[in-house]
């Protein structure tokens, strides 16, 4: 079997740090550069595995966790579910049922077949913020001018969406406000509802806007963009407006000419404008006929 240069690196630097009685293996399991070259999930979810049942190295459930933990992070469905167990167990974690039954929802909405037995037997009504190892690793800070600021993670989806948000002229902050709260940024993430992805489009909304593959963090978030840039030009810049259109469909809000009194849509755009403070953002006013019952007035763009 052939391995690449970048596959030999880090199985040396793997066996150099694990070989080592000096080496300090948290601080390694945190170093940016090998997250970076240890970037099979598959790979990790097998030394996961070792640790876990201590098979050739010595017994340590938290580094298991931790391992578990970075492979779910990329969607991978067998980690997510044991990553679910071990929350379900208390193995090198706190044991906490509702982490775990979001874990084991992602997993079988990836059609894994024992996660999808779990959810018969652990549930939680009110789901937990996930572990932050499933987010992105170094912290950015957002400052929309006010005291409060709203952090963030950089990494390659936040690098996806600066890449991106300046051609559809919507601010980045906004999108990771969105894809945070749509799906943690969870790039295989897919609801009840099949909306799929970071941006959670559902599949309506995937052909609207032209997105081939919804799993696909920059088609994904192109076609969350795209949406977004509608929305605001629709809704006249009014953020609220449009996070409960993002969340409920551009016609509940007109609808009841505001947030409609759903629960859900409710709660979304609090969580969404918590994260993104200003209630204004500039639009294109000639991009589509505006809701004629939104009169907030805001700045535009041309």
């Amino acid at each position: 079997m052939a391995y690449s240069n970048k596959s030999l690196l880090a199985l040396a630097m793997w066996t150099l740090i694990v070989g080592s009685a000096q080496a300090d293996d948290k601080l390694f399991m945190d170093s940016p550069d090998v997250v970076g070259i240890l970037d099979n999930p598959a790979a990790l979810v097998t030394m996961a595995v070792k640790y876990e049942h201590a098979e050739g190295v010595p017994l340590d459930y938290t580094k298991a966790a931790d391992l578990y933990c970075r492979a779910a992070r990329s969607g991978y469905a067998d980690a997510q579910y044991a990553l679910g167990w071990m929350y379900a167990n208390g193995r090198g974690v706190t044991r906490d049922d509702g982490v775990a039954a979001q874990l084991f929802t992602m997993a079988s909405n990836q059609g894994h077949i024992h996660a999808r037995e779990m959810l018969r037997y652990i549930r939680s009504s009110t789901p937990p913020p996930l572990p932050s190892c499933l987010l992105p690793d170094k912290p950015i800070d957002t400052d929309h001018g006010q005291t409060d600021k709203t952090v963030y993670f950089k990494g390659p989806i936040s690098d996806l969406v600066y890449q991106l948000a300046p051609d559809y002229k919507v601010d980045p902050k906004l999108v990771l406000a969105i894809i945070s709260v749509e799906s943690g940024f969870n790039t295989r993430a897919k609801s009840p509802k099949n909306a799929q992805g970071l941006m959670q489009l559902i599949p309506e909304t995937a052909q609207r806007f032209r997105v081939k593959n919804a799993f696909d963090p920059a088609d994904n978030i192109r076609g969350g963009l795209a949406y977004l840039q509608w929305l605001l030009a629709f809704f006249k810049g009014n953020v609220p407006l449009v996070a409960a259109a993002y969340n409920a469909g551009e016609r509940a809000v007109e609808k009841y000419q505001g947030i409609p009194p759903y629960p859900e849509t409710k709660d979304y755009v609090r969580k969404v404008t918590k994260l993104y403070r200003s209630p204004t953002h500039p639009y294109k006013s000639n991009l589509v006929e505006a809701a004629a019952f939104v009169s907030l007035p805001v700045s535009n763009s041309k």
